[in-house]
């Protein structure tokens, strides 16, 4: 029997037992979390240096790429290096740290999916308004309101979490700190607090969800009375990249956190788990930026001018080199 206060680290659930199989699954993390990392700070840099870019829906997607970053950075580093180093550990307050971190940033995400959908709404249906219902105010407000949204989820999920008594052990079925495997461990009616608190937020999340849902009716509605095929094809490229990342993330999640027990098995956990958590934001910027032509022309832009530059240097580098007067010169 184990005690909440005297547990001091959790075993996490390893990939495999090989160590071959271990190495395989490292250097596939490493390889995911690589593209991570490049794509998306690729779209941040991008958008960032060309003023061309600096719109509501760009803007909106840099945020979308802070988060997944975010979020990916919480769980599969940990993950790579217990299968380097062939351990399952992770300390307490590791895994405190780690589910707060990543309950901020996929809550967060959640909501910055949905305005993100409103972005394209009015956009597309109500392209008059745009610049009154999405000025620069009002994007820094409702990107400002995601992130605050996600960070009180956060504290709310940890807090509850970790506040159960915890006595069926300290293995967790999962490779990183989630919620619903934590809750496993509980032997007190306590943990139906916690389960609340997911219902509702459940409920909050179904209802962004909706209304991701009814915007896309308007705007797919809004598209196919456009006359001109060029428009429509521009328009259903913004929006069904967007369409695919909130259906992968929102179903994936809503399965692993609200499925019945008799349902959970480790493989079934694991994989679910990796669709919402590690595959969403490796493929968000490949996504979006090959569906978005202004996006690939900035970000062409930017390679060719630091190309450019790169060789404007050398080349005055090596113009302020002393010049050689055919002598042999003594080498000490």
């Amino acid at each position: 029997m184990f005690n909440g206060s005297s547990i001091t680290q959790f075993l996490l659930l390893a990939f495999a037992d090989r160590r071959e199989l271990q190495l395989l699954h490292f250097w596939l993390f490493l390889g995911i979390y690589l593209a991570a990392l490049l794509g998306n700070g690729l779209i941040i840099t991008t958008i960032a240096c060309d003023h061309h870019l600096h719109t509501p829906m760009y803007f909106f997607l840099l945020n979308l790429s802070l988060l997944d970053l975010g979020s990916i950075s919480s769980v599969v580093p940990k993950s790579m290096a217990n299968s380097l180093w062939n351990t399952r550990a992770i300390s307490y307050l590791g895994c405190a740290a780690q589910l707060f971190l990543f309950s901020f940033f996929i809550s967060a995400e959640h909501f910055l999916l949905t305005i993100m959908s409103y972005d394209r709404y009015v956009a597309i249906c109500k392209p008059l308004h745009y610049g009154t219902l999405l000025g620069s105010r009002a994007c820094v407000h409702m990107a400002a309101a995601a992130w605050g949204t996600g960070f009180l989820t956060a504290v709310l999920h940890t807090a509850n979490t970790f506040s159960l008594p915890l006595c069926q052990g300290n293995v967790l079925d999962q490779f990183f700190c989630e919620i619903p495997q934590i809750l496993k461990l509980s032997c007190s009616h306590s943990y139906l607090r916690e389960v609340g608190l997911l219902v509702v937020s459940a409920s909050l999340g179904f209802g962004c969800f909706v209304f991701i849902v009814v915007s896309y009716v308007q705007i797919f509605r809004a598209v196919l009375r456009i006359s001109s095929e060029q428009g429509r094809h521009k328009a259903f490229s913004t929006c069904l990249p967007h369409l695919v990342v909130v259906s992968l993330f929102v179903s994936t999640a809503a399965f692993s956190y609200l499925k019945p027990p008799s349902m959970s098995s480790p493989s079934l956990d694991l994989v679910v788990s990796v669709l919402y958590s590690v595959l969403p934001p490796a493929v968000n910027p490949l996504i979006y930026s090959m569906r978005n032509r202004e996006l690939k022309d900035a970000l062409r832009k930017l390679i060719t001018g630091c190309y450019s530059e790169a060789i404007n240097f050398l080349s005055s580098s090596a113009k302020q080199l002393p010049c050689n007067s055919g002598q042999a010169q003594p080498v000490f």
